[in-house]
């Protein structure tokens, strides 16, 4: 019996996940780590712990399922990171993630030498920390020497796949959210690359998600226990790969996905252009397929940290949240620990608790944190539906879909029902689905999905009482960041300014 592996790189761990074509799954692992913030609002990866945790897990599946069984597999990422390699393809220096908050003076820099016109129609997302581009300028201007050693620059996961197979490549919607990539044309955009004097020679070549990007190496097969030869595709950045894992991949179905960071994802057949440019539009899994999304970036990070400081775990806490009814009591937290993208496009933001009383406890903390962090995800769907993206039904993805609280205030605070399908791994499923597509197993993703992808049968309704209320909170949530916007911008600058010593967070 044949059976796909897909593999999700993210911020705070890797996971594995084995099924047969029908979505059964055989075999699961995954392996835990931080990340490194040597200075406040830094965020770093060495990309020897993704490799560690690689074959970690793939061991551990391999004890599960007999490798010869594996006939493909699929890779998610992280988004926007950046990966520097030397002429060996040795690591350079540690990747820069997608919630470092450095590059401030790099994105000035963009914004001077690209055209207004160029940001807006070629890249089609604003200049942001965090994305690959300001990360490597960043890395030119202040680590020359660095700079220097750099001959391959490429997305997380595109590096797990090289030291699998000894192959360089990307995919369309990793190479999207770069800020170095034509979004219509679905190319490398030579002339900003230019612009910015960045070689072009540094990035890889683009093929879609499901297409064959190499065979697993007697090297990784040794270390792994990976059969050699086995078959590798593309993959996809993990928003693609887990609207895939939750069978969405039409115009007009969205997913919400609460992962370390959140998104709300709209699929289209066009390239949405938002003069605004405080939304995304990235490619999807193959040409012709887009997407459009609005993201907020302290998601599942808020609930990460909020554990760390009451020494508490996720189950704990959801438990003590259980406990308190919707509002928390008059508490108002703001998720901005790593800045936030929507609608605010600012870096140098930071989080915030409203209405600290004698009162406040562990419980009301730990459902405002939920709260917040679906304020600001309905800060983006409204965006995204202001452009015409618009859905009568969200399917929740990410750890915030393991959730039934969670998923119900997020219910609540839309407005709108919310569905969750049956397997967890949604991203992993997404790789492993595009895997089957890539060897053959299915004709196409649409395929693989109609095959794999089944639903919970309940729907997450919205209470109409608590949207109501829910309505009054989420009103006052927007006026907190205009009021509230200058104080914590200084509080922000200052923090960085006097902080330099080095910690890890999860």
């Amino acid at each position: 019996m044949a059976c796909i592996a897909g593999v999700d790189l993210g911020t705070s761990s890797l996971k594995v996940i084995v099924m047969d074509e029908g979505g059964t799954v055989l075999a699961e692992a995954s392996a835990q780590y931080d990340y490194d913030s040597p200075v406040n609002g830094y965020g770093e990866q060495n990309v020897d712990v993704w490799w560690q945790a690689c074959v970690t897990c793939f061991q551990s599946v391999v004890r599960q399922v007999d490798a010869s069984t594996i006939a493909g597999i699929g890779f998610s990422g992280q988004m926007h990171g950046a990966v520097f390699l030397d002429e060996h393809c040795r690591q350079v220096r540690p990747a820069i993630l997608h919630l470092d908050a450095r590059s401030g003076a790099q994105l000035q820099e963009m914004s001077t030498r690209l055209a207004p016109e160029t940001i807006l129609s070629v890249l089609m997302n604003p200049p942001y920390s965090g994305f690959l581009v300001p990360s490597l300028l960043w890395v030119k201007e202040n680590e020359p020497e660095q700079y220097r050693r750099i001959r391959h620059v490429m997305m997380p996961k595109d590096y797990l796949r090289y030291r699998l197979s000894g192959e360089l490549y990307s995919d369309y919607s990793d190479a999207s959210a770069t800020l170095a990539f034509d979004i219509r044309r679905m190319v490398w955009a030579d002339d900003v690359l230019a612009a910015l004097e960045i070689p072009r020679v540094f990035f890889p070549d683009c093929l879609a998600t499901d297409a064959i990007a190499g065979r697993v190496t007697e090297q990784a097969a040794r270390e792994t226990g990976l059969l050699e030869g086995t078959p590798m595709v593309a993959g996809g950045g993990d928003q693609v790969m887990q609207s895939i894992g939750n069978g969405v991949i039409l115009p007009g179905q969205a997913t919400v996905n609460i992962g370390t960071s959140a998104q709300v994802s709209f699929q289209s057949s066009r390239a949405i252009e938002n003069p605004a440019l405080n939304t995304n539009t990235f490619c999807g899994y193959g040409r012709g397929r887009w997407y459009t999304m609005g993201a907020t970036m302290s998601a599942g990070l808020s609930m990460s940290w909020l554990g760390k400081v009451l020494g508490m775990s996720f189950p704990q806490m959801e438990a003590q949240a259980r406990t308190v009814p919707p509002g928390a009591g008059g508490l108002l937290y703001m998720p901005y620990l790593s800045g936030e993208r929507t609608p605010h496009l600012n870096p140098d933001i930071s989080g915030m608790f409203w209405g600290l009383s004698v009162n406040t406890d562990r419980s009301r903390l730990a459902r405002a944190v939920m709260e917040g962090v679906a304020y600001s995800l309905r800060e983006c769907m409204e965006l995204c539906r202001s452009l015409g993206c618009d859905t009568d039904v969200y399917v929740a993805s990410g750890g915030g879909a393991q959730s039934s609280l969670w998923l119900q205030i997020q219910a609540d605070v839309y407005g709108v029902p919310l569905m969750v399908a049956n397997i967890r791994q949604h991203a992993g499923v997404g790789a492993a689905i595009a895997a089957g597509s890539g060897i053959g197993l299915y004709r196409d993703i649409a395929e693989g999905c109609r095959r794999v992808v089944r639903y919970q049968d309940q729907r997450y309704l919205p209470n109409e009482e608590n949207h109501a209320l829910y309505e009054r909170y989420y009103r006052l949530y927007r006026r907190a960041y205009q009021d509230g916007r200058q104080v914590l911008e200084e509080l922000t600058a200052l923090g960085r300014s006097r902080d330099t010593t080095k910690h890890s967070r999860g």
